[in-house]
């Protein structure tokens, strides 16, 4: 059992084939008092790992101490009686088996858990089990059950394939461990049961062998003198060569430099197929149609028939309703300027204050109107071909004789950071829709961003890895939609509707109990940790206890025994402790990473009969997408910056593990609603002109929102209306999920064919002043891509290789993928297509995941990475703003990238929204928030540089304007009490003139939105949902915001965000329960306040009005009408108050009401009506 005070206990162990040259991680101290040479270090498991001279001189200057001692190598040369390499005393080392090597070395990274960071070295803890219910049965899985090495004194796992099939390196059946196989054939490679030498391959890349085995790499042979320097050499001369890496690879698999055009020409060394002369009659090439084969026995189909058509088209809106709509909303912005000229030139005499406030107000929300209303000039729809994608990038052809997927990766980001307000379970259904996506396998890669570090969500995300080899095999087996298991289940209607299969309804059945099962293990996991932690510090405790008193010491003397969190193996949890510890809590612990699923074949593994498994799983593949559990480490005194710094660790960890071209970002509670998602975001990104898209945006949809959408919730008006709208100008803006990015662009790469624009609006920003700045940019930028394309000069390429660590980081494992992912991410090469790569380049498999990659890994998620480096600044998401979202999304379209708006049919994305008052005024009090930071930055769009358009530019500077807004409209919905209390109005008079212009602007206005709610889609319910919300938020949320933002901006004073809780109501059996709860918050007290005010005004009015001897029952009628409809869009925020049975706090009304009275009083007092005496001419006098 593990020590206190260990984080892995004596399960921990440094991994032999870590190479020295890519972890920079800082190590340990060397001692003088090695038992070996100065160049080699102790592991846990008693084994030496060799240490380079590099990293020797790092450890002195972390550590500050200079020994007289230092490593150095003696090169003896061979002589007759010096022969390393012969000899009947020295054993010969022998190379392993390349395919057994990869798969047992893979085998080894999904079963181990790495940690490191901050002057910590890495290292790798092999977990037998990841729970504490059975081992997981799936061959991908870590902690995968098999069968024990039969070494002797070893209780390793022997090795076993992607099947879960034992691995047999010798024809004796003897089964065998990695760490057991390596030292074997160190040792002269003779097996430990028959004592014959191990048989390997002569030519492993041969032509006779399977693609699959042609592409492994050997693992490296565990002598010290060898290291894994292959790899990172052949990593680093990516940099060095003008051909496309994957092309590269492509090359070294047919044994040359060229294309192996014998292959293809030869009958007695090609195979028949596509491509090829002699087209057979029969099924033989590939196998039949419907056993996954292509059915060759047709004739040879027509390759340009559908490869060429276009992938997307753009559909205009009608001419009939887009014209009169840009008509209306020209004639209204004439109307607006002769109305605010008219209320200029015609002031109230008799009040001049209300008359001032009333003008100053109308001339800003004219302003934000038309900040609004430009960029909706322009609405575009998209549509998408799936089928010419299927077409064009999975068919067999001569590039791709096997038919293998040429899509580029994609790596699925899901971010999660409190457990308690992110229920595992939400979190667990989101990644089991990931995995069952339809995309190709080998091309999909899903990490979870754990930011809390809480085992809570590590062993959640173990249990979905196991449900996920029932879940995903039956969603292909009967085309599952949606496929979240827990919305899946609870839809209402016929589920067997579509479905033809026989065996689907007991499929259903075993699937759904399974389900229950795994809801029960995870709702169970809080008490299941805390009674294992409990039961192991208990243990601990009685331990030492005993040795206090077989020491001698007093027994009276407290232990400090630490209350640590214990994982299901009997270890210490190296995240955050349940009870905080040192470097045990949420802001100070390791940076881990456990690879749950382990990397997929290239190839399909089918399943087998319902005996073997739950379901019947014959011809459906069971393979998962890779799935990696991240948390990153954190240390006090480093800034982790939120959610944007773990998207940036993810983007890193990413780069180094899958290197996926693409990156999808989900929240935790986004899962996929439409498995065809990804394929609609790659037609747009693999079409003509897709390599200058940054991203592509997905609209929001919720779930469990109330049907009459109270607080807007949906948000219908800005995803349907002006995100559409932005869409045909630069493209949409960053939301913050549902949104595929393009991994270069996240880089702070310009898009190719940047084109260069002059405009009067850059000239005035100083556009000419800045040309000596913008020079060095660009010269900067072109040494960057000459580094990473290989075609510069070497002066130019050693000032370039010197800028890149100070952007990305000392990582030259990162650096080294820059170009793979630029070269993935472009098109297929066609007619009319520039930036493109070769049909069939992305059709090798990916290299084996070692532990060495891993390592590297570790090392880009310290805390200390991003130190002096341009990330968070023009790299990965931007810091600075608690909506990284919208300025990451501003970046890229300042540097020229553009994006794309994808409204499918099926919606890609559903989630969950706050239906609670509260916890949506908080939510859009974080906006608004942001926008207010954007707007005192250099963020603001009013200093963006000539790429991006004049109407983008007019989007992104409302972005940052309409928090202020709040400041206007609060006057103005005070302004028809005041009225009522003066008894005057905002014009002297109710004229013809008067009511033209508020008859004509309001006209305008309903028609507008009538023709948005055409060629958007909405409801008009939901536009004036839209309307009412946004009065509630900005009298309360957005005048907070304003607040807040000034203080940070003049006083400094750092703005902090809460997660909103994910959880539902009290009541569990009404789903809309959390709706009628209310929470106290101070942003209720201005609409509130607001409220009473009118109501009392109108009632003090009305009766003055009625006692007074002149009654002017114009201005009444004008001040109540105004008063009403500000009542009217408050109407949603009052029914919230009210609740269900009348739980409203106390507090509220109170302030409120004090407030409202205190306001009524003085200004009747103050200024009291002229005609009148006192309160209804009654002769009264407020003291």
């Amino acid at each position: 059992m593990a020590s206190p005070g260990s984080a892995f206990g004596t399960g921990g162990k440094s991994f032999r084939n870590l190479s020295s040259g890519q972890s920079q991680s800082p190590r340990m101290k060397i001692g003088s008092s090695s038992p070996v040479n100065g160049n080699t270090r102790r592991t846990m498991s008693g084994r030496y790992v060799s240490i380079s001279r590099d990293e020797y001189d790092q450890s002195i200057e972390l550590n500050g101490d200079v020994s007289s001692e230092f490593p150095y190598t003696v090169h003896i040369p061979p002589t007759p009686d010096h022969q390393p390499m012969s000899g009947s005393n020295t054993p010969r080392a022998i190379a392993p088996d390349p395919v057994i090597a990869a798969k047992a070395e893979q085998q080894f990274v999904s079963s181990t858990m790495f940690t490191g960071g901050f002057n910590a070295v890495t290292r790798g803890h092999v977990m037998k089990k990841v729970t504490d219910d059975d081992e997981a049965s799936h061959p991908q899985m870590a902690g995968s059950r098999g069968n024990t090495c039969q070494m002797e004194g070893c209780d390793g796992r022997a090795m076993r394939d992607e099947r879960g099939e034992d691995l047999l390196p010798c024809e004796c059946a003897f089964k065998i461990c990695r760490d057991c196989y390596l030292d074997t054939l160190a040792a002269g490679g003779r097996c430990p049961g028959c004592k014959d030498e191990y048989k390997t391959e002569d030519d492993p890349h041969g032509e006779e062998m399977p693609d699959h085995v042609q592409d492994r790499r050997a693992l490296p042979p565990p002598n010290n003198h060898i290291d894994d320097s292959s790899k990172m050499e052949r990593r680093l001369s990516l940099l060095k060569t003008n051909k496309p890496p994957l092309l590269m690879s492509q090359q070294h698999q047919t044994g040359g430099d060229s294309f192996d055009h014998a292959r293809w020409l030869y009958e007695t060394k090609g195979t028949y197929g596509y491509g090829n002369a002699v087209w057979p009659k029969d099924d033989s090439y590939m196998g039949p149609e419907g056993a996954g084969g292509a059915g060759m026995g047709a004739p040879p189909p027509s390759f340009n028939e559908k490869a060429r058509r276009p992938l997307t088209r753009k559909l205009k809106i009608p001419a009939g309703i887009i014209s009169p709509y840009r008509f209306l909303a020209l004639l209204r912005l004439v109307v607006l300027g002769f109305f605010l000229y008219w209320r200029v030139v015609n002031p109230n005499r008799d009040a001049m204050w209300l008359w001032g406030m009333s003008v100053v107000c109308e001339i800003w929300f004219a302003f934000s109107w038309i900040l609004d209303q430009l960029p909706k000039l322009n609405p575009v729809n998209r549509q998408t071909d799936l089928q010419v994608l299927k077409d064009k990038f999975e068919r067999v052809s001569p590039d791709n004789p096997r038919g293998r997927s040429d899509l580029p990766g994609i790596d699925v980001f899901v971010s999660t950071a409190d457990p308690e307000k992110e229920p595992p379970l939400v979190t667990a259904n989101t990644i089991l829709s990931i995995l069952a996506a339809e995309y190709p396998l080998e091309k999909l890669s899903c990490y979870l961003s754990d930011d809390g570090g809480a085992l809570l969500s590590f062993e959640a995300l173990a249990e979905a890895a196991s449900f996920a080899r029932v879940w995903v095999p039956f969603c292909r087996k009967h085309i599952i939609e949606p496929r979240n298991p827990e919305t899946y289940f609870m839809i209402r209607g016929d589920p067997t509707k579509g479905k033809v299969r026989t065996d689907f309804v007991k499929d259903r059945r075993r699937v759904k109990r399974e389900y229950d099962e795994f809801k029960v293990r995870i709702n169970g996991l809080p008490d299941s940790i805390r009674r294992r932690s409990d039961a192991y510090n208990a243990h601990e405790e009685i331990r030492a206890k005993r040795n206090q008193i077989e020491s001698g010491a007093d027994p009276s003397i407290p232990l400090n025994v630490p209350k640590a969190t214990w994982m299901a193996d009997g270890t210490h949890w190296p995240g955050t402790w349940v009870i905080s510890g040192k470097e045990h809590s949420r802001g100070d612990h390791a940076g881990i990473i456990q690879v749950m699923l382990a990397p997929p074949t290239c190839e399909p593994i089918m399943g087998g009969p319902d005996e073997e498994n739950l379901i019947d799983t014959t011809d459906i593949d069971v393979r998962l997408p890779m799935l990696v559990y991240v948390s990153r480490e954190k240390r006090p005194g480093y800034d982790h910056n939120k959610k944007a710094g773990a998207m940036n660790a993810l983007v890193r960890t990413s780069a180094i593990m899958s290197n996926g071209p693409f990156i999808l970002n989900l929240d935790c509670d986004h899962y996929i609603y439409n498995s065809m998602a990804m394929r609609e975001a790659m037609c747009f990104m693999m079409d003509r002109g897709g390599d200058r898209i940054c991203y592509v945006q997905f609209p929001q949809r919720f779930e469990g929102v109330d049907p009459s959408d109270r607080y807007a919730n949906r948000n219908t008006v800005f995803f349907d209306v002006n995100m559409r709208a932005l869409d045909g100008l630069q493209g949409p803006v960053y939301v913050g999920t549902g949104c595929v990015f393009r991994r270069i662009a996240l880089y702070g790469f310009d898009p190719p064919r940047a084109p260069k624009q002059h405009t009067c609006w850059a000239f005035c920003c100083g556009g000419d002043k800045k040309k000596a700045k913008k020079t060095a940019g660009k010269k900067k930028r072109e040494f960057e891509v000459s580094a990473l394309n290989g075609t510069s000069s070497d002066d130019d390429d050693t000032e370039a290789r010197g800028l890149l660590p100070k952007q990305y980081g000392n990582s030259m494992s990162f650096v080294a993928s820059i170009p793979v992912a630029e070269f993935a991410g472009r098109p297929i090469a066609d007619q009319g297509v520039p930036n493109s790569r070769p049909a069939g380049a992305l059709t090798a498999p990916r290299e084996p995941l070692d532990a060495a990659t891993v390592a590297e890994a570790i090392n880009v998620i310290s805390c200390f990475y991003e130190d002096k480096t341009e990330w968070g600044q023009r790299v990965g998401w931007i810091y600075g703003s608690v909506t990284e979202d919208v300025v990451t999304g501003f970046r890229m379209h300042n540097r020229g990238w553009r994006s794309i708006y994808c409204v499918t049919k099926r919606d890609a994305f559903r989630g969950t929204a706050p239906i609670n008052l509260t916890d949506r005024l908080h939510q859009v009090l974080r906006w608004a928030t942001g926008s207010v930071e954007i707007f005192f930055s250099r963020n603001n769009a009013i200093f963006a540089n000539s790429h991006m358009k004049i109407l983008q530019r007019v989007a992104y500077l409302n972005v940052g304007v309409y928090p202020f807004t709040s400041v206007f409209l609060i006057v103005y919905c005070f302004l028809p009490a005041l009225s009522l209390f003066s008894g005057q109005f905002i014009v002297s008079s109710l004229n013809v003139t008067f009511l033209v212009y508020l008859l004509t602007i309001s006209i305008t206005l309903c028609l507008l939105a009538i023709l948005e709610v055409k060629w958007s889609g909405i409801t008009l319910e939901e536009w004036w949902r839209n309307e009412q919300f946004w009065v509630i938020g900005g009298t309360s949320a957005h005048l907070a915001a304003v607040c807040q933002g000034l203080l940070k901006v003049v006083a400094g004073v750092d703005i902090s965000f809460t997660l909103t809780s994910k959880s539902g109501g009290d009541d569990e059996n009404d789903e809309f329960a959390d709706l009628y709860a209310v929470k106290w918050s101070f942003l209720m007290v201005p609409p509130i306040t607001i409220m009473l005010v009118n109501l009392i005004a109108i009632a003090v009015a009305v009766s003055r009005t009625l006692y007074s001897s002149i009654p002017q029952w114009s201005k009444l009628v004008g001040g109540v009408f105004f008063s009403v409809w500000v009542l009217t869009h408050l109407y949603p925020f009052a029914k919230g108050l009210m609740g269900r049975r009348g739980r409203t706090p106390t507090i509220v009304f109170v302030w409120s009401g004090l407030l409202a009275i205190v306001i009524s009083l003085l200004w009747v007092t103050i200024s009291p009506p002229a005609d009148s005496t006192g309160l209804g001419g009654t002769g009264f006098q407020f003291p």
